[in-house]
């Protein structure tokens, strides 16, 4: 199936100074935590080749979380809990004016945005054998969207209420959703990931 839209993801950060030329790091953080996301998405493949840059750059100790993806990691940095945490514009925003699903009502104005990652395809992923032709067979139908707080868990089922089609949404990691899908535990692996997608290419390989 085709890609239907692009998002852009960004990182974000609270207080933090990134600058590799800076002679005063007075204040700075003796490590940096870095909020990703599940295994098999595109955030924790990136984030753990971006902690090793800023690492060796910055002469820190720079780690990375499993998170619950984008809603998660702007609350953790608003917070303080993380330093760093990769997000989609979408959750972003609503966190920024309030509308956060996990702090609701709390602007979180702390944050600031440091750099566009790389554009985000939303995808769907079904099993030859399913019978699946189109978006519209996924009416009524079983359908893996990654985990809650995840960018396909915040749009996907908002694309299915404003298509008004009536499916059964089911959340977990990447990892764990391609292989439900393989096991027939879902109908449908619908998702929003950077490319290559290690849960897609997982997936690929357990059918071959």
């Amino acid at each position: 199936m085709k890609m239907l839209k692009i998002a852009t993801s960004v990182a974000v950060a609270g207080t933090l100074a990134t600058s590799a030329f800076a002679e005063d790091r007075e204040g700075w953080p003796s490590n940096l935590t870095i909020g990703t996301g599940s295994q098999g998405g595109t955030y924790f493949g990136y984030g753990s080749g971006f902690a090793t840059m800023v690492g060796e750059a910055l002469d820190v100790t720079a780690s990375v979380e499993i998170t619950g993806g984008p809603v998660q990691n702007v609350t953790l940095v608003e917070t303080g809990e993380h330093n760093m945490g990769f997000v989609t514009m979408g959750p972003a925003y609503e966190a920024w004016t309030g509308k956060s699903k996990l702090m609701p009502g709390f602007e979180h104005k702390k944050i600031r945005a440091l750099f566009p990652m790389y554009q985000t395809p939303l995808q769907a992923a079904v099993l030859a054998s399913s019978g699946i032709k189109s978006f519209a067979d996924l009416e009524g139908k079983r359908v893996g969207v990654g985990p809650a707080g995840g960018t396909s868990g915040t749009y996907w089922p908002r694309y299915f209420k404003a298509a008004g089609m009536d499916v059964t949404i089911r959340n977990a990691g990447g990892s764990d959703t391609a292989g439900q899908l393989k096991d027939g535990l879902i109908d449908a692996f619908v998702y929003a990931a950077g490319l290559p997608t290690g849960a897609y290419s997982q997936l690929r390989l357990k059918t071959m």
